[in-house]
């Protein structure tokens, strides 16, 4: 066959197109990969030049020992009530002030806009002393709400949500508003449901930054019965024998990600579409 459609242009448009995206996805994959598989090694295999890719028999006992060392039932349940709270009020405070960013208006919403932009490229850590000083002072040491309240405003999250909005048809808002709906009931009646998709990515970005939160925690947490999961494995980082128990780290590892791939597996069909809907213009 020869043309546009012959093999040899058929094999270079796949080349072209897939192995590029299949090395991305390699280097990506490769490191999860490669904790799930060490987690089920001996600590000889896992450190062994050359790299021994796979263990000669499937060893259980990291799991066994992780179990033993981490209170996962209880760290488990602070990181339920942390992401639950969290992620919830975040969204749900995200989706307000994008509302009011595209269908109220009231004086400087531009420069209000801008400043919410600003406070994405403000890196988390600068704020921690303050908002340490801040928290302690209010006697959040060892609380949830001390956890939680420094994290709930998401400019991220509000900015991908007033994108979306901003596609939204004016026309409908504006014969609900001549209906006689407020703005409350604009918003949970019409908009929210149409917007499912970008808020659903909105909330799973929410989920995975809360669950897997790791600094702010551990600077304001050091009650054990109060710890979230990420600080509870850093009792797996104990030296013995003077050698770092590398297998059973990777195991409290992925026993800490697989609510979050599950989530992820749940809501993953909606990100493609909740982050492309904001390029389209109405």
């Amino acid at each position: 066959m020869h043309g546009p459609f012959s093999r040899q242009n058929l094999k270079a448009t796949l080349l072209k197109g897939y192995l590029p995206l299949l090395i991305a996805t390699l280097v990506m994959v490769l490191p999860l990969l490669w904790m799930i598989i060490s987690s089920f090694k001996l600590r000889g295999e896992i450190i062994s030049m050359p790299v021994q890719w796979l263990p000669h028999s499937a060893y259980g006992g990291n799991y066994t020992i992780a179990a033993d060392k981490v209170p996962f039932a209880r760290d488990f349940l602070n990181s339920i009530i942390v992401t639950f709270f969290g992620a919830g009020i975040k969204v749900v405070l995200a989706i307000l002030t994008a509302y009011a960013l595209v269908f109220i208006r009231f004086p400087f919403k531009r420069v209000v806009f801008v400043l919410i932009l600003v406070t994405l490229m403000v890196p988390p850590q600068i704020a921690m002393v303050p908002n340490y000083v801040f928290i302690v002072g209010l006697g959040g040491m060892n609380t949830y709400w001390g956890i939680i309240l420094p994290g709930l405003a998401s400019a991220f999250g509000t900015f991908l949500l007033r994108q979306q909005f901003m596609t939204f048809p004016q026309s409908v808002t504006e014969a609900a508003e001549i209906d006689g709906a407020s703005h409350w009931k604009r918003l949970w009646s019409i908009v929210v449901p149409i917007s499912a998709p970008a808020i659903a990515t909105v909330t799973l970005v929410s989920i995975v930054y809360e669950w897997n939160d790791y600094l702010w925690p551990l600077v304001i947490i050091d009650d054990p019965h109060m710890m979230t999961l990420p600080v509870g494995l850093t009792l797996l980082q104990n030296v013995e024998a003077g050698s770092s128990q590398w297998g059973v780290m990777m195991a409290g590892t992925v026993l800490v990600i697989v609510p979050i791939l599950i989530v992820f597996a749940m809501l993953q069909r909606y990100i493609v579409s909740g982050l492309t809907q904001g390029a389209v213009k109405d």
